[in-house]
């Protein structure tokens, strides 16, 4: 299966850089809806089968005009939300502790999923929800699945699941706002990432260390 992952377009608390983790969250800003109205266009060579949102109000208006271009149903599924940031929701993402956010998810990427979020949820659990999300879609029989999702989510889930991308790589590189990795693989055969941001991404073992871009031409 050929997966897409997508953030979401911007929101006010993107713009504020807040911890803004919970349900149903924030709408769009007008940039935005610019840049979710800009996605049939950005994913036009891809033959979208099926389409999935968390949620979070900011994944469905992202989705809608995708949905709109393609004649597609949208699958909401709790499962692919942001990663709960607890006691830390709406914290400033840039002080001491909004940043022990990213510590604890990129943490449950290098396998100490025990770990929990204070206030929130453990890695063990993130990661088990996420994955339902990804085998249900895979179990579908789709060819080619987008699941709108979150920049957390996107980067810890493809760093913990996939063969040629490590932490470091996911931790160095935030996703921009409707920013897109693309993976190829299935739950049971693992999976390998093709693209970052529309950076190709070095198989494992070919040319260097894990994730290592070939081609930085986004």
């Amino acid at each position: 299966m050929r997966l897409l992952l997508v953030r979401h377009g911007e929101t006010p608390s993107n713009v504020n850089h807040l911890l803004d983790t919970a349900v149903p969250g924030p709408g769009l800003t007008p940039l935005g809806e610019a840049q979710a109205a800009a996605l049939p266009e950005a994913l036009a060579g891809e033959d979208i089968e099926a389409l999935y949102v968390s949620t979070l109000l900011r994944t469905q208006l992202t989705a809608a005009p995708l949905a709109a271009a393609r004649g597609l149903a949208v699958i909401v599924r709790d499962g692919i939300r942001e990663l709960s940031a607890g006691d830390l929701e709406m914290l400033p993402g840039h002080t001491p502790e909004g940043e022990r956010y990213l510590r604890t998810v990129f943490a449950w990427a290098a396998g100490d999923t025990a770990l929990r979020m204070p206030g929130g949820e453990s890695g063990a659990e993130a990661l088990a929800r996420y994955d339902a999300v990804v085998a249900e879609a895979a179990a579908s029989g789709a060819g080619t699945v987008a699941m709108v999702s979150h920049g957390a989510a996107i980067r810890v889930w493809t760093a913990a699941r996939a063969d040629n991308v490590d932490v470091a790589f996911a931790a160095a590189r935030p996703l921009e706002n409707t920013g897109v990795v693309i993976l190829e693989g299935s739950p049971s055969d693992g999976w390998k990432v093709l693209s970052w941001q529309g950076a190709t991404v070095a198989p494992a073992g070919e040319t260097g260390p894990a994730g290592e871009p070939l081609d930085t031409e986004a």
